[in-house]
């Protein structure tokens, strides 16, 4: 009987395993959706950087997060605040999985936060200081924060609910993009006379098919949190967060085109694809603690507040974010955990439970973002006083393909 129970166990184990490192290859499939959507929204003459940056996330990210970010997300708890520094260490086992599998699992979702940076600061950012900025988020910045929430620190003791990285992974990379791009300054010609321009991008082709990859990968996002697959639970759960993401995305993009018809007299496809996004992001921290008619309303809820966030940042802070980046990853990441507080099936407002969890889902919301503020703030005024932040006019009237790495995308033979 002890050998049939060890083998079941193995069994289990194993299934469990696989199925983290299936969504683990989902979520890095994302790295392609980033960059075509990215590229896509942008203009021509800067394709070949942008898709160098995002190639440059992912392996710089995974570097340096196996070197010392894994640690200090996941090592021994040091005050609530941050795990033990060890380099190329990580505990030996984290929720019943082997070291290395988390490790890949949470590279992953690292170089998600730091990509995310990239789209909101496009086609006017020195290649040099990204890549700096970029590391200190994947080494310093996301862990810390993510430690808070996951590894053991004090938000995860308050009973802080982020099932997936709706603050963890995409305010994290939200709030840095905001920083980054409004001390980063706008793009030539995006402002006259104090009024927005558009800049269109050179082919929305690429963004939709970014956007459908990105969709994709996110049923590796979410549902792989759940971290196990073997057994009834598991299976009646990832089911469940399958749907769940499914129904926010759907109706995030259903309400970005009927608010967008609305007020722009025709129904915009860049806002459109950008609502999916929103729902996405939203859904992710409550996707397997809300119902189904729950996860549409967040959706629905995420692809309105998603509108109304790219005016008031573009119009109003006069940021130029030429993805959108901060409004659906920032802004939809913070309403979307928050939202956690009112659906949530167990605690949340409309299920008896008060509003002992929606308080604390403001901590965690108003704390990572202060966190992530302060810091980025940091970071990026000291690169931008040293190596510098900006290309200059000309590099940037002229395309950084040229100049910075000496190629193009797109070439007449």
């Amino acid at each position: 009987m002890e050998e049939l129970s060890t083998t079941v166990s193995d069994l289990a184990m194993s299934v469990d395993n696989v199925w983290v490192l299936i969504a683990t290859c989902l979520v890095m499939f994302m790295q392609a959706g980033f960059a075509l959507v990215e590229v896509g929204f942008t203009r021509a003459k800067n394709a070949a950087n942008i898709l160098m940056k995002n190639l440059m996330d992912f392996s710089i990210g995974s570097l340096m997060f196996w070197m010392i970010g894994y640690s200090i997300m996941f090592g021994e708890d040091v005050g609530g605040f941050m795990g033990q520094i060890d380099m190329f260490f990580g505990p030996d086992e984290v929720d019943g999985l082997p070291q290395i599998t988390t490790l890949m699992f949470q590279t992953v979702f690292a170089a998600t936060a730091a990509t995310i940076v990239s789209g909101a600061m496009a086609e006017r950012t020195r290649f040099g200081a990204y890549l700096i900025y970029s590391m200190i988020i994947t080494v310093i910045i996301y862990p810390i924060s993510g430690h808070w929430t996951w590894g053991g620190g004090w938000l995860s003791e308050m009973g802080f609910v982020d099932f997936a990285g709706s603050t963890v992974v995409h305010s994290v990379g939200g709030w840095a993009a905001l920083v980054g791009a409004a001390l980063l300054g706008p793009r030539l010609g995006k402002y006259v006379n104090g009024k927005p321009r558009a800049i269109p991008g050179h082919n929305l082709v690429l963004g939709a098919l970014g956007v459908f990859i990105l969709w994709l990968g996110w049923f590796g996002f979410n549902p792989g949190s759940q971290l196990a697959a073997s057994g009834k639970e598991n299976a009646i759960a990832i089911s469940h967060i399958f749907a769940t993401t499914n129904l926010a995305a759907a109706s995030g993009a259903v309400a970005a085109m009927l608010l967008s018809w609305m007020r722009y007299k025709r129904p915009s496809l860049s806002v459109t694809l950008n609502g999916a996004l929103a729902g996405l992001v939203g859904i992710t921290a409550g996707c397997a603690a809300v119902s189904l008619g729950s996860a549409a309303l967040i959706g629905l809820i995420s692809g309105v507040v998603l509108v109304f966030s790219l005016e008031f940042i573009e119009r109003t802070l006069k940021i130029d974010d030429p993805v959108g980046a901060i409004s659906v990853h920032g802004v939809c990441g913070a309403v979307g955990t928050l939202l956690v507080g009112v659906f949530a099936t167990d605690g949340g407002l409309l299920y008896g439970g008060g509003a002992t969890l929606l308080g604390v889902q403001a901590v965690g919301v108003f704390a990572t973002m202060g966190w992530v503020l302060a810091t980025s703030f940091v970071m990026f005024f000291v690169i931008k006083k040293t190596v510098g932040l900006r290309e200059s006019q000309r590099v940037e009237e002229e395309g950084l393909d040229i100049y910075e790495h000496g190629e193009t995308v797109y070439n007449v033979v």
